[in-house]
């Protein structure tokens, strides 16, 4: 009780603050578009552009060959065009010849240089590279030639090579991971490289305080241009601050001090935002509220791997038991009292609403049905619970309220759940390590193609990404056969056939299809959510 009254008197105060104005609050004369990340930076080298604070960041700072528009469809960046081999296991890429690297020291004069395709080469090569250990190896593990997978065929022309046809490779090219960098500046800085970053991206690394503030400023030079001929960005530059308290993000967002914030902390959700997830009456003149279809996936993993001694030991060994507690869970009324309507109930498969192979008419998931649940227990030796063991759930804090009212779901029908929460670092260890057997998880997609999340289902992956384990022979036939697939409907309609074939075997409960939330200051232009929740900054404009 005493938490809700003072999370209500900050609410009280701050927006006390904002009608009464922003006393002392200086005019720099600059268009500075500000935000915080609550959970810090760890590294601006696109190598290690592993968690979304990296990503944003490094977005602002670098430019990848092609990248993901707003619609998300792949259009050129770096490079202008590309042809693909008639086998589609050569892509040539043609670069634009007006971009330049920011100015550096490593350079001559210390001005910027052109980006050629050995530079693209190099930024590729570092990703496999086993002395950088980049945390992204994997987007091209299986995927490229073994031995001259990228080539510079002169300094406008790249050519990266396959060992079999891959169609969702252009995506995978277009995450932040490959990024172009400049071998001299990255050779020159070392490690440090993670905090001297030199990219070709609409704005220019200026200063980092680790745990402090980070500070960019508007690339000059910068190629793209918008519609009307305009030179992008718009904005002078961007600051970033590292407050790890939510309330207290709130109170500077209030404040005028911050331009938007991500995602609405649980604490004071209620506050803002009705049962219907639109904004309370008293908050609609003074924010904008953005809502937009997220490509994460929340969900509950089962761990599947029938080698393992603690799935030999446990009932979720049974499908049956599995496919009950998908039917136990009332999704919908989660989303309705823990979620505020933020999101969609997971009532299909892995794969979310906002990618094209999603359709709940083809792939039939779990509604809540505790009649149906009580019977399979029941075809599984475990008529109303009698002699099934309790089964340990294993999260992590922020999501300690999700496991409880799931576990409490899941008691109506006689499962029983120990809800274990343990840090984020210390689940992650086990799920990949195979020492968890049923877990809360979440996939966010590294790119728009459904194979992205199928991909935790194929056999021959290891964890990550298929952290499950799951293995079914006639999953994995159907998944290469896909990759070979330039039928982009032939390919839908076999997504849409592992997705459901992966839902009957339930080696996952899917909770809900997230939905990227932004409160932001009304004065701000061009400032729009997107389903990778990619901060874009570029045609974004303040008065």
């Amino acid at each position: 009780m005493l938490f809700k009254i003072s999370i209500r008197f900050l609410l009280a105060f701050t927006f006390y603050i904002f009608i009464t104005g922003c006393a002392g609050k200086k005019k720099s004369g600059k268009k500075i578009f500000r935000y915080n990340e609550q959970t810090n930076i760890q590294s601006l080298d696109p190598a290690f552009a592993k968690n979304q604070s990296n990503m944003w960041a490094i977005h602002q700072l670098y430019n990848t060959l092609v990248e993901i528009d707003d619609s998300l469809q792949i259009k050129p960046s770096l490079a202008t065009r590309w042809d693909i081999s008639a086998d589609r296991k050569t892509f040539t890429f043609f670069l634009r010849r007006d971009v330049f690297f920011h100015p550096d020291a490593a350079f001559a004069n210390g001005t910027g240089r052109l980006v050629t395709a050995q530079d693209v080469v190099y930024s590729l090569h570092r990703i496999i590279a086993a002395d950088v250990a980049s945390p992204g190896a994997w987007i091209f593990n299986g995927k490229v030639d073994s031995i001259t997978p990228f080539i510079a065929v002169n300094d406008s022309t790249f050519q990266l090579k396959l060992l079999r046809p891959f169609q969702p490779i252009l995506g995978i090219l277009s995450m932040q991971y490959c990024s172009i960098v400049p071998k001299e500046v990255v050779v020159k800085y070392g490690k440090d490289f993670r905090s001297h970053p030199c990219g070709s991206g609409p704005f220019i690394f200026e200063q980092w305080e680790e745990g402090q503030g980070l500070t960019m400023v508007k690339n000059p030079h910068y190629f793209e241009k918008d519609s009307t001929g305009k030179s992008l960005p718009y904005l002078d530059g961007i600051k970033i601050s590292f407050y790890d308290n939510k309330a207290t993000e709130f109170l500077l967002f209030r404040q005028k001090k911050l331009s938007f914030i991500n995602d609405i902390d649980a604490s004071f959700k209620d506050e803002i935002l009705n049962k219907k997830g639109e904004l309370r009456a008293v908050w609609q003149s003074k924010i904008n509220l953005q809502k937009h279809p997220y490509l994460n996936v929340e969900y509950l993993g089962i761990l599947f791997d029938e080698k393992n001694e603690l799935v030999q030991n446990s009932p979720l060994k049974i499908k049956k038991v599995r496919q009950a507690i998908n039917y136990g869970i009332n999704r919908s009324k989660m989303m309705l009292y823990l979620r505020n309507s933020i999101g969609t109930a997971a009532h299909s498969g892995m794969v979310p609403a906002g990618l094209p192979s999603f359709d709940t008419g083809i792939v039939k998931g779990y509604n809540y049905n505790p009649g149906l649940a009580k019977q399979l227990l029941a075809e599984a030796g475990f008529a109303n619970g009698k002699d099934l063991p309790e089964i340990k759930l294993s999260t992590i804090p922020i999501y300690a309220d999700l496991a409880t009212y799931i576990a409490k779901d899941l008691e109506q029908i006689g499962i029983k759940i120990q809800v274990d929460v343990m840090q984020k670092a210390l689940l992650l260890e086990k799920t990949s390590k195979s020492q968890a057997l049923f877990f809360r998880g979440s996939w966010i997609a590294d790119y728009p193609d459904a194979e992205n999340y199928l991909a935790l289902f194929y056999s021959k992956n290891p964890a990550p990404p298929n952290y499950t384990r799951y293995k079914n022979e006639a999953f994995d036939v159907l998944y290469e056969q896909a990759m070979l697939e330039t039928n982009t409907d032939k390919r839908l309609a076999l997504y849409q056939q592992m997705d459901a074939m992966m839902m009957q075997d339930a080696p996952v409960v899917p909770l809900w299809y997230d939905m990227v939330i932004h409160l932001v200051q009304p004065e701000i232009k061009g400032f729009f959510a997107n389903g990778l929740n990619l901060l874009e900054l570029r045609k974004t404009d303040l008065p």
